[in-house]
């Protein structure tokens, strides 16, 4: 199974706090309605299949639903579903949640989603390119998919590791191992490997004055990516 059992146990032992806004999972929290527009100004959600791969406890799922989307969340920890699953009885937004990795739901429903979405994800697995390939194959033709990540280089140690988790403490320490950082470049060859065409690249910042997320064209640290898989001739 492409999953660190060290990565997973790492985020089911917060799970309990994944909706708590003031947690370590804050910085998801205040993300979400940047990356949420993004994706539905691209691909609007009103209607369409959806599938967020690592859904967690289901923050973007969620969101999703309530553009109109109708979501299907997966994720291999078991607790963080739980939490997911809680949440989303207790807010009225229905979300389908299912314990079972990318590569298995490829194999089992290819080409039946309108949008694939696998946020924060890739730099905590040991084969990054297996989950693109995944997502390519779960996506219909002429479906988008769309992936965030981080950089790797001197300036994202700098920001996501050392300022986020040590200086700021945005986020747990251990949170990120630099060496599973993605570069943008080894992203999109991912994406071309797994037949899928890319579209879009947008990078995200963090002011720690103003304390605000924003979207720009600095992909030194975080980004965001669009794809689609080419519709049949």
């Amino acid at each position: 199974m492409n999953a660190d059992p060290l990565e997973l146990q790492k985020f089911s032992d917060l799970a309990h706090r994944w909706w708590d806004p003031t947690s370590e999972f804050r910085p998801l929290h205040e993300i979400n309605p940047l990356r949420l527009e993004w994706i539905n100004n691209i691909a609007p959600l009103a209607g369409r299949n959806v599938l967020d791969i690592g859904c967690g406890g289901g923050i973007l799922a969620e969101s999703m639903a309530r553009k109109g989307a109708n979501v299907t969340g997966i994720d291999l920890s078991e607790k963080a579903l739980k939490v997911a699953d809680l949440h989303s009885l207790e807010s009225g937004v229905q979300v389908r949640y299912e314990l079972i990795s990318a590569e298995a739901m490829a194999a089992r429903e290819p080409g039946a989603y309108d949008v694939v979405t696998c946020m924060e994800m890739l730099e905590h697995v040991p084969d990054p390119a297996a989950v693109v390939h995944a997502c390519a194959t779960l996506v219909k033709p002429g479906g988008h998919v769309f992936f965030s990540t981080i950089n790797r280089n001197p300036k994202s140690y700098l920001f996501a590791v050392l300022g986020a988790e040590y200086i700021l403490r945005l986020l747990p320490k251990g949170t990120h191992d630099y060496a599973k950082f993605i570069k943008p470049a080894e992203l999109a060859q991912y994406i071309r490997n797994a037949m899928l065409d890319l579209k879009g690249l947008k990078g995200m910042t963090y002011n720690p004055l103003t304390k605000v997320y924003s979207l720009n064209q600095d992909t030194s640290v975080n980004y965001m990516v669009a794809a689609t898989r080419p519709a049949k001739s």
